[in-house]
């Protein structure tokens, strides 16, 4: 079964938009929590503070 070429290019545009959004979110992550906040950027994918904010909405 052949997929025809403008499937593939819708598919892949739509790829490529999921996974933008998926980086700018990361990004977005990281100026929140390095920039605005007082923490070292890449410390916001320290499982230890997933899991405080976690902790919060399961009491």
């Amino acid at each position: 079964m052949e997929i025809s070429e403008d499937i593939l290019k819708t598919l892949i545009k739509i790829l490529s938009i999921v996974f933008g959004a998926i980086l700018l979110f990361f990004i977005g992550l990281m100026i929140g929590y390095g920039g605005i906040g007082d923490g070292s950027p890449f410390l916001v994918f320290n499982r230890e503070l997933w899991q405080h904010i976690l902790d919060f909405f399961n009491i």
